[in-house]
């Protein structure tokens, strides 16, 4: 099972095994801290009482290292692995207390001799990936499905709920796995099975230490009340501490670098405090739209780091798609997989730990649909259901394509703010967010691929959707409600997955400082006017990036890390994907009804419409199920 991850950890390897309780411990290290054999997993404490493998960062290990040596609390340390300190601290404060003090990103399962007990925990923000459930009598865990496929009592089953609400989100979303009888752990919660309930196959539900939702009221019911100065050099602090914090290692260490926002903030607070050029790293395309390399170097050049492109060739970037099923091991449809696969690829030739800055749209109010949405929701929502219905039919008249040609011919007269790539697809989006019924049922409309519910044979026909599993917030503006709705959904189950296993897949480990749970705890606290004012989002990190670099660097129209996937599907990828949607071998397949899939890539091909992700979300679907082998419940 561990050899499966060889690719999550290529440096060493451990197995420990405790025959007479029934439990086996396996790890693939990818040496980040500590790399001689004191940094070794699996590793017990010092007391013998604890077995831990570990995937993930302590941030604050030498702080929590001090505090035990301060209490007495220490062992005889045996090397500087954040690891060993995890281990010193569960013995001295218990597990709930210490996953309570942990800054990190982390998955860990940890055995409990004394209690016979083991435990699960996942970080608050779902950095790292953990999944669970059964292979025929055994109690299975592992960072990645291939490790629990490799059980020889794994059932690799699919789970048609799980398939039609991956088809409705182009992911599968927590808890649910692709497999019947596997579930992902969810960010923020802690898992405790004693060896009598592991007997008894009695699994406990998942119990939160942390949770977004919390989080969110809290600051919604007490919101910062300082000024804008206040508020930006609070915001700064946090930022340059989580930074620093996560440029701890022992190995080279760089970050990604799109030009945007969030990535040169992180740059450059790396920048501030670094003794020597930050290792940045990007990838262009030559394609028009799609390319932000060009804004990448500026950054870069300002800043003084060292700074590497490569600019790929679309030959290059879809060599990478038969990889994909392997890379995700479960049906992942975000199409920029491919460029941050690519940008992962290359900063592996010269760094070990990259950063990130993901995470700052969710919490500060970066995507275009939130002050869409406001500024929708304030002009329609006081229509009845009808009008609106019937102001949105009217829009839909005219397909994507056309009002593409539409705003081509009028581009030269329309503010700077309304010239924007796929302006047909946009415009559509705006009618669906128009026909809705409430502002919850706005946020399922946007990010819904598919809303058919028939399209997947088998599945329920009643599916329950982001806000139903999650709830919402009290929170004024629409806005603030969809973020919350992403920071529990698309953000650990869409983005940082896409981030871990591009990186994790090329044995680079990504950071990303931007969801350090205090500066997620303080975004929450912001007024909205801080994140999204005159029409933009990312307010108040926008004023901290501007004391480092100058604002006429950064300050452009929003631009997706994405590849022009709607011409490839119709030029260089077609044939790939006609032999995956043919209809008779989606008949014979059986997961989907072929009549609603056909229809679309039939549109898609002829120009008139673009079905771009609800047509990756399928082939994306048949081409795991072809690599991986999984069989029909």
């Amino acid at each position: 099972m561990a050899d499966t991850l060889v690719h999550r950890g290529p440096d060493t390897d451990g197995v420990w095994v405790d025959g007479r309780a029934g439990v086996a411990l396996g790890f693939r290290r990818l040496a980040i801290l500590d790399l001689t054999p004191q940094g070794h997993q699996p590793m017990a404490s010092a007391d013998g009482r604890y077995v831990i493998v570990f995937n993930g960062e302590i941030y604050n290990y030498l702080t929590l290292r001090a505090s035990l040596e301060e209490e007495g609390h220490a062992p005889a340390w045996r090397g500087h692995s954040d690891t060993e300190v995890m281990l010193a601290a569960f013995s001295a404060w218990g597990i709930e207390r210490t996953l309570e003090r942990l800054v990190g990103m982390f998955a860990f399962a940890l055995w409990d001799s004394r209690e016979r007990i083991l435990h699960l925990a996942r970080d608050r923000l779902g950095e790292k990936p953990l999944y669970y459930g059964r292979a025929g009598d055994a109690f299975v865990f592992g960072s990645e499905l291939k490790a629990l496929r490799a059980h020889p009592g794994f059932r690799a089953e699919v789970d048609r709920e799980a398939l039609a609400l991956y088809l409705r989100y182009g992911y599968v979303p927590t808890p649910w796995s692709i497999y019947r009888g596997v579930r992902k752990l969810p960010p923020g919660t802690h898992l405790a099975l004693s060896s009598d309930a592991l007997a008894r196959h009695a699994d406990p539900s998942p119990n939160a230490y942390w949770s977004v939702e919390h989080t969110a009221r809290a600051g919604l019911a007490e919101p910062f009340e300082g000024g804008d100065e206040a508020a930006t050099e609070t915001l700064d602090a946090l930022l340059r501490d989580a930074v620093a914090g996560q440029m701890i290692a022992d190995v080279p260490l760089g970050a990604f670098l799109s030009g945007g926002i969030d990535s040169s903030t992180v740059v450059a607070l790396m920048q501030a405090q670094a003794s020597g050029p930050v290792k940045t790293f990007t990838i262009g395309f030559h394609e028009d739209g799609y390319d932000e390399a060009s804004h990448a170097r500026v950054i870069a050049r300002h800043l003084g780091t060292e700074h590497t492109e490569l600019y790929v060739t679309p030959r290059e970037a879809m060599d990478v798609v038969p990889t994909l099923p392997r890379l995700y091991d479960e049906p992942f449809a975000d199409s920029s997989q491919i460029p941050t696969h690519l940008v992962a690829r290359l900063a592996r030739q010269r760094v070990t730990v990259s950063l990130s800055g993901d995470g700052g749209d969710e919490l500060f109010g970066g995507y275009n649909r939130y002050f869409w949405a406001t500024s929708l929701w304030r002009r329609v929502g006081w229509m009845s259901g009808g009008g609106r219905a019937l102001l949105a039919g009217a829009i839909t008249l005219l397909s994507p394509a056309a009002w593409d040609s539409l705003f081509r011919a009028f581009g030269p007269v329309l503010p700077a703010k309304l010239r924007q790539p796929a302006a047909g697809d946009k415009v559509h989006k705006l009618a669906r967010m128009i026909g809705t019924s409430d502002r919850e049922a706005l946020y399922e409309n946007l990010v819904a691929l598919w809303r058919e519910p028939g399209v997947v044979r088998g599945a329920p026909g009643a599916l329950c959707d982001t806000a139903a599993r999650f709830g919402t917030v009290d929170a004024p503006e629409v806005a603030q409600r969809m973020m919350y709705l992403d920071a529990v959904s698309y953000l650990p189950d869409d983005i940082l997955v896409k981030v871990d296993r591009a990186a994790m897949g090329v044995s680079l480990e990504t950071r990303v400082p931007l969801l350090d749970h205090r500066v997620v705890e303080f975004a929450w606290r912001l007024p909205f006017a801080m994140k999204v004012r005159e029409g933009r989002g990312k307010w108040l990190l926008r004023r901290v990036l501007s004391q480092y670099v100058p604002s006429e660097l950064f300050e452009r129209n929003k631009m997706g890390f994405g590849i022009p996937l709607e011409h490839w599907l119709r030029g260089p990828l077609r044939e790939w994907a006609e032999q995956l949607l043919d209809a008779g071998r989606l008949e014979r397949d059986g997961w989907f009804d072929p009549a609603p899939v056909r229809r679309l890539w039939e549109q898609h091909l002829s120009g008139a419409w673009n079905w771009q992700h609800a047509l990756w979300a399928v082939l994306m679907f048949q081409a795991w199920v072809e690599a991986s082998g999984a069989s029909k419940a």
